[in-house]
């Protein structure tokens, strides 16, 4: 028996460390740490692509899911990834999908740092809806994508964890970084659809737009359906209206009927026309309504940046080239702010 006590003691003492050393390795970091809790968090923390920790593991948003009517805190990696699934076909090449979790990650955090909650219900910071950003979950993507759920959910993941902790920024500031489906072949100034010139919302072109399967649409009213939405009288004559302004991305500014002059926007909302890139015909009783492309037209094409990520343009080119003097910035400092403000 004697000549096996080397082996115990060795065993022993091996055992021995393997207890000391982890402990060894977490006293330095305090009471909180050495509780077991920053390994915890840690293991189930979403990574990034080069297997560190995603910086978006630090923030939960408070979503109103309005089919339920229910609030729910889900972490912001998981909510961008139901936005992009919402907002963006997963079809679309990966560095548009960049863009697009870009700009949802930009809005979202300038939401978070307003505080502002007009239009959410109490104890929310956002809606799942377009009036802030779609978003739908897991749930809803499996239903949608069926078979092709885990290469989909996959590839837009991928795309969230690519830009971890990422923002655009505009003098330090998150701006407002708005995107629309299809263009006309150009982006609108800001003030040209809402009230606020912001200096990174210019009309830029985007050709790409005209492969979109949504770039032309056609509606067509009853004359009297014209009239009673608009308010106004075009009578029996071929003439139905008159354009007098365009904006800055060739779009309908003012149309002046008889003296009465409504704004593009006026008329596309009255109409739930498209987009406010127009023209229309008379034929007997009926108007027939041609537009271009799809959306408000203020930021980011989402066509126009597939089309510039199909020439090879990375997501960081396509955000610049939408959104003016931009940069691309860390938001930790600001998801410091955001976590302090619960």
């Amino acid at each position: 028996m004697k000549k096996f006590k080397p082996l115990i003691v060795l065993a022993s003492f091996l055992f021995a460390v393997t207890l000391i050393v982890p402990a060894v390795l977490v006293l330095p970091f305090g009471d909180e740490e050495a509780s077991g809790k920053l390994g915890e968090d840690l293991s189930k923390a979403p990574k990034t692509e080069d297997g560190t920790q995603s910086a978006d593991a630090a923030v939960e948003v408070a979503v109103y899911r309005s089919s339920a009517g229910q609030i729910e805190n889900i972490d912001l990696e998981n909510y961008l990834v139901g936005v992009v699934a919402a907002e963006m076909p997963a079809e679309f090449n990966e560095e548009a999908l960049k863009a697009q979790a870009l700009t949802a990650r930009t809005y979202i955090v300038k939401k978070l740092l307003s505080g502002d909650k007009i239009g959410v219900p109490e104890g929310a910071q956002v809606t799942d809806t377009p009036v802030h950003q779609a978003y739908i979950d897991e749930a809803k993507m499996r239903e949608n994508w069926g078979m092709d759920f885990e290469s989909k959910h996959a590839k837009i993941l991928a795309a969230v964890r690519a830009t971890s902790g990422q923002i655009l920024t505009y003098n330090g500031e998150a701006i407002d970084a708005s995107f629309f489906s299809t263009s006309n072949g150009y982006t609108e100034n800001s003030e040209d659809y809402w009230s606020n010139e912001l200096p990174y919302l210019r009309s830029v072109s985007s050709p790409w737009d005209k492969e979109s399967p949504k770039f032309k649409n056609q509606k067509v009213l009853t004359v009297a359906q014209f009239e009673s939405s608009l308010g106004v009288k075009v009578g029996s004559s071929g003439e139905i209206g008159k354009i007098v302004e365009r904006t800055a991305g060739k779009r309908v500014a003012k149309v002046d009927f008889n003296g009465k002059v409504l704004t593009g926007k006026e008329i596309r909302e009255k109409l739930d026309l498209k987009s406010s890139d127009f023209e229309w015909v008379r034929k007997g009783n009926n108007i027939v309504i041609t537009t271009e492309g799809f959306g408000h037209g203020v930021g980011m094409s989402q066509y126009g940046a597939n089309g510039m990520a199909a020439e090879g343009k990375s997501y960081e080119e396509i955000v610049k080239h939408y959104y003016q003097g931009v940069e691309i910035m860390s938001a930790e400092d600001k998801f410091a702010t955001i976590t302090a403000q619960k």
